[in-house]
């Protein structure tokens, strides 16, 4: 039994699971959260505006605005409406808003804004199996003879009824029974309330639909008209100019069915204008309105997601920490490496980040260099342990101090970088190296402090890659997978690889 539950067998399954679980949180954030792996993964955010102008006739005023209704389409940032003096009130069963006022005078201008974000291609994908109900139009004799040629002349064009209907209506030359049954100066809203009377007249379901398509710079437009039918189980959009079925990519609808997109009583020569504009943004930073639509909101405010930008920051860096530790321990353990302490390269290696790589390097050699021949002085005083550690940190301070102000006066970045250097952490290296040089001689403490600077800079090149930063921080949870691996890595008791040079005698005999 106790073979059984081994200590690496058990860590092994505890690996096993942090790495299924990492997985899956990983694939829930990307897929609910919107996070990428790429750390520079940007969302596109798109601000939509409506200008809404009129004339008062001098009685009170009422305005109705139709406004998009988010689903499965788009998601809705946040919505502003500028109309002074007009109270507002919004009709959520109707996903309009409706502005009402006294007799005013002068033109009028309303402004509605709407920031919309993660805008899909839902072509086909928008379903309801509630098949509406069809009111037959009623028709004239002439009219019935007219709409059962154009229906009949239909017939001889590619694809379902709906294309077939659009195609026939936007055919160069009209087909006659056409250009009879429409009228001479025809808008593209009647063409398309004539095609939806036609397949009433079929027992087709119809409506209009009404939208906006993102161009980025888009300024002064209409809403863009189209037709949507019902197929028995869902509905289906199609474009009035070239009857292409399917929602367009990046298109916005505003309104659907019978009602319009903008009333205004009280007023005429009433007008509406889109302008569209474009921006980029994080999509780390987009997580917090994603989540909030997500089923597992309550996951994200409890997650370090939801701090303060300081506080994120700084925990960014902390989660670095594990693969530093990772690369320090596979350097001991495995490869060999006897290095001044177990995190000392990975301090080192936080500070290079900091000071950049050149500069850090010379900054450090130039402290140790001094740091040991101080330290070598203090020796021959025979101080006490305490004290002679206590004499030295305060040198690397002194020491610190001078390089920023002589870096400052010369204007050298390289010694101004000294500061980013843990002084704790430096003074104990010059203490720890001075004792090794002592005891053990030069060539030991010279190995010491190289091995420690070739795990620093090993662990100085993974850390510092903006990439790695981003999954540790992103996708936290391979901490765990980390933390398993370096507890296997702890029950690891074969030779290391710098060990297998002075066995291979053994081997070959």
């Amino acid at each position: 039994m106790k073979k059984f539950f081994s200590i690496r067998k058990v860590l092994t399954f505890c690996l096993f699971i942090s790495i299924v679980f990492a997985s899956y949180s990983a694939y829930y954030k990307i897929k609910h959260w919107g996070f990428d792996i790429k750390p520079d993964a940007a969302s596109d955010v798109w601000v939509i505006d409506a200008h809404i102008s009129f004339t008062p006739t001098g009685e009170s005023i009422k305005v109705s605005l139709s406004t998009p209704n988010m689903g499965q389409e788009f998601k809705i940032l946040n919505e502003d409406i500028v109309a002074k003096g007009y109270s507002i009130t919004r009709n959520d069963k109707d996903k309009r808003i409706e502005m009402s006022s006294n007799a005013k005078k002068g033109r009028q201008n309303i402004y509605y804004r709407v920031t919309i974000y993660d805008n899909e291609d839902t072509r086909g994908k928008i379903w309801d199996d509630r098949k509406p109900k069809v009111t037959k139009p009623i028709f004239d004799n002439q009219q019935q003879e007219m709409v059962d040629e154009i229906i009949k002349a239909s017939k001889n064009f590619e694809g379902n009824q709906v294309k077939k209907l659009i195609t026939i209506f936007n055919n160069e030359p009209l087909d006659p029974t056409v250009s009879a049954l429409l009228p001479v100066h025809i808008t593209e809203k009647q063409r398309a309330e004539k095609i939806i009377d036609i397949l009433a007249y079929m027992g087709i379901s119809a409506r209009l639909a009404r939208g906006v398509r993102l161009e980025e710079g888009k300024k002064a437009a209409k809403a863009d008209l189209m037709l949507e039918a019902h197929d028995g189980h869902k509905w289906r959009i199609y474009d009035l100019h070239t009857a292409q079925d399917g929602l367009p990519k990046n298109f916005v609808v505003f309104q659907r069915g019978g009602v319009s997109l903008l009333d205004v009583a009280g007023g005429v020569n009433s007008k509406i204008r889109f302008s569209v504009l474009k921006s980029v943004t994080p999509s780390i930073k987009m997580a917090g309105h994603r989540a909030k639509l997500s089923d597992f909101s309550d996951t994200f405010n409890f997650s370090i997601y939801n701090l303060p930008l300081l506080e994120q920051n700084t925990l960014k860096w902390l989660m670095i920490f594990p693969l530093g530790i990772l690369i320090t321990v596979l350097m001991r353990n495995v490869v060999g490496l006897k290095t001044m302490g177990t995190f000392t390269p990975m301090l080192i290696a936080m500070s290079l980040v900091k000071t950049g790589f050149i500069a850090g390097l010379i900054c450090f050699g130039i402290i140790i260099s001094i740091g040991l021949l101080i330290r070598t002085m203090l020796s021959r005083l025979n101080l006490l342990l305490v004290p002679r550690i206590s004499a030295v940190v305060i040198f690397v301070i002194l020491i610190m101090q001078y390089m920023t102000i002589l870096g400052y006066q010369l204007d050298w970045e390289i010694a101004s970088s000294a500061v980013f250097f843990p002084i704790i952490i430096t003074a104990w290296i010059i203490e720890r190296a001075s004792i090794i040089w002592e005891e053990d001689g030069p060539l030991n403490a010279t190995k010491e402090i190289v091995y420690s600077m070739i795990t620093a800079i090993a662990t100085y090149f993974v850390i510092s890659n903006e990439y790695v930063r981003h999954i540790t921080f992103a996708f936290n949870e391979i901490n765990l997978v980390i933390l398993f691996v370096v507890m296997l890595l702890g029950t690891y008791t074969g030779y290391r690889l710098t060990e297998l040079k002075r066995f291979t005698p053994l081997a070959r005999g």
